[in-house]
């Protein structure tokens, strides 16, 4: 798999054909080690020494609201108990992922670095082909538009008491000293506006990741489907036999390929220089077209597998992360909700709790979402196959498509803790689960009053 993965890299199929990138996801990698969840290559020892640093930074207020929530539970009222246990929940949650990654990020480069070995830049060549460069361009901007946007509102929410002119932390947690003493409150605003972004940067990078991961394997398969449709006519133009045939096809074929409209999830088709190929293959051992459209399914198989296995791997990793990441979002939301409808007035802080809910509610989107596209996605193996002329070349494959047919049919399910699929229903259920805790909540607030 790895050297088909190789040979197809190094051929350029059209003047529109981009080469193999080597390091695809190296915007992401920066981001976790800026982030402490995975070790720069320093020395082991400086590299740990780091992470911890920066982790015991958002562990730092998370025990300060912690203790803050405690202290509110016995004497503060509900907007206040509401006020705080939102902002211990997302410290707490930043802590776990921090450490969570930091934990299998050995695990992780490894399945990083597979990807980056064995995938397909670009499909098997026939009438036309599509390139992966778009879905790794539209991968690599995900990720820094999300975590920029992840970091910017968590800025915005620390810089408000300089806003509004006021002396006062952008965080109302319990301190044992005064955290207004001159000289002091420098220090801990600092450190608070730190920890803040801090914690919007690894918010976004589990998010981001996890976006990222789907497109490119829906890439894959976007790869896949058009290999399977250039079967018959990447056999003739393997076996050199029927050239000229294949370029009046070509040339029938309509301007802008889109005769066949939502083939690609991603990926955009380009007309494929024959001439070019055509030399190409001759220079290669001469096979005849059985064993041409033969090797070509093999290497369909192969593909279809090593993206089996990826996805496979990806619902590993994420599984505990989206569980607990679930139960975060259910909880935030329905708290920010609240503090937004029965706290402060004010407009800076209108402004703020609502990007916290913006950026809450477009996070649980893109969980569920892409993990809907993935699934449904997977499954259309069948569809590619039936758009190639296979009705030509039904005994010497016959075998290999039975078992590619057989697999295309178990969907890409990605889960949160086994117990649940990450798709549109689940999305539906966090948000019916925190609008009941709000109507709760709110229940609660009017009987205080009364």
């Amino acid at each position: 798999m790895q050297n088909t993965a190789g040979a197809c890299s190094i051929i350029l199929y059209s003047e529109k054909d981009k080469p193999r990138v080597c390091d695809l996801f190296m915007a992401q990698v920066l981001a976790f080690k800026a982030t402490g969840q995975i070790p720069f290559n320093w020395r082991w020892r400086l590299g740990y020494i780091y992470c911890f640093i920066v982790i015991a930074q958002t562990f730092l207020l998370a025990v300060l609201f912690l203790k803050s929530s405690y202290i509110m539970l016995l004497s503060g009222k509900l907007e206040e108990i509401t006020d705080a246990l939102t902002m211990t929940i997302i410290f707490w949650f930043s802590v776990y992922a921090a450490c969570y990654w930091l934990l299998r990020w050995r695990r992780l480069m490894a399945f990083l670095e597979l990807i980056n070995q064995q995938y397909w830049h670009h499909s098997l060549p026939g009438l036309s082909f599509v390139s992966w460069q778009r879905t790794y361009l539209l991968a690599k901007r995900m990720t820094i538009v999300w975590t920029v946007a992840c970091v910017l509102g968590t800025v915005l929410y620390g810089l408000a008491p300089l806003v509004m002119g006021v002396r006062a932390l952008p965080l109302k947690a319990w301190y044992p000293f005064d955290p207004l003493q001159p000289y002091v409150y420098e220090l801990v605003y600092v450190m608070q506006l730190s920890a803040q972004i801090i914690m919007g940067a690894t918010f976004g990078n589990g998010s981001a990741l996890y976006v990222s991961l789907v497109i490119l394997m829906c890439g894959q398969f976007d790869v896949l489907y058009c290999s399977l449709k250039n079967l018959s006519h990447y056999a003739r133009l393997r076996c050199c036999s029927g050239v000229e045939i294949l370029r009046k096809e070509q040339a029938a074929l309509p301007k802008s390929l889109d005769d066949e409209l939502n083939q690609y999830m991603y990926c955009r088709e380009h007309l494929t220089n024959l001439s070019l190929l055509q030399h190409l293959y001759t220079q290669q051992p001469a096979l005849t077209l059985p064993e041409a459209l033969h090797l070509g399914v093999v290497q369909c198989v192969q593909l279809h597998r090593f993206i089996l296995d990826a996805c496979k791997e990806l619902e590993e990793l994420f599984n505990p992360y989206c569980l607990v990441k679930s139960i975060q979002v259910t909880l935030q939301l329905c708290l920010l909700v609240f503090v937004g409808v029965a706290g402060e007035r004010s407009m800076v802080r209108i402004v703020n709790l609502a990007q916290y809910v913006t950026l809450t509610l477009v996070e649980l989107l893109m969980f569920t979402y892409f993990g809907e596209l993935l699934r449904g996605h997977s499954v259309r193996c069948g569809e590619a196959f039936w758009r190639s002329q296979w009705w030509t070349h039904t005994i010497p494959i016959r075998q290999d498509i039975l078992i590619l047919l057989a697999n295309s049919k178990r969907a890409v399910r990605l889960t949160a803790g086994k117990f649940y699929a990450m798709d549109i229903e689940r999305l539906r259920s966090v948000v019916t689960q925190a609008f009941s805790f709000l109507t709760l909540l709110q229940k609660l607030a009017a009987k205080n009053q009364k």
